[in-house]
């Protein structure tokens, strides 16, 4: 039986990539408080994000499957989400340039009441950028709704220099650990399709 699929996301970089693997979610983006806990490792507050996200649209979608995904961008144990500004996005892009960060994904899959999460962590390397080009890129407005003011998938890709990980962590969902989790919950990938495991 072919099992419905529920985004509980708005990014559009989330469900550009379930379509990319035959997927087509019904979007329904969840409400709620996004704030970090004090001493709150950055892994963790992903994959707590990623569960709390999943965990409140479920109960609006019996018998679907919901995705939840969570980003964030860690330089010297400091988080970097979406800048406010676009000044605070040219001061986390200065920070970065030229430096080595890091990219937590964190990942959580619902149906009915069992829930699958995980972590997907990359390291990204930018290349030195002027400060010039810096502003370049945030008058793209590329910026403005990303963890960390870059989207490795756009403009973004020249300013990254190398990535040790998964790519698509990077962009907003790891599609590799997403068919890892759906297999917990006895769904299979069937490549464009999803159906449950037969018992």
């Amino acid at each position: 039986m072919a099992v419905p699929v529920v985004l509980a996301s708005e990014s559009p970089r989330r469900r550009e990539l379930l379509r990319l693997i035959g997927l087509e979610p019904l979007i329904h983006p969840p409400r709620l408080d996004e704030s970090d806990s004090p001493g709150e490792h950055p892994r963790n507050y992903a994959e707590r994000l990623a569960r709390a996200k999943a965990l409140a649209v479920a109960p609006l979608y019996p018998g679907a499957l919901v995705i939840a995904a969570d980003t964030v961008v860690v330089l010297d144990d400091r988080m970097m989400g979406k800048p406010a500004d676009d000044t605070e996005a040219a001061a986390m892009l200065q920070s970065l340039q030229g430096r080595t960060h890091t990219v937590h994904t964190g990942l959580a899959v619902v149906r009915g009441a069992t829930v699958e999460s995980a972590v997907e962590s990359v390291e990204v390397t930018f290349r030195p950028l002027s400060s010039a080009q810096i502003h370049a890129y945030v008058a793209t407005g590329e910026p403005r709704d990303k963890a960390g003011a870059y989207g490795i998938q756009g403009y973004g890709a020249v300013i990254v220099e190398r990535i040790h990980g998964d790519f698509f962590a990077v962009m907003g969902l790891p599609l590799s650990r997403l068919v890892s989790l759906l297999a917990r919950l006895g769904i299979e990938y069937e490549f464009g399709s999803l159906r449950e495991r037969e018992r």
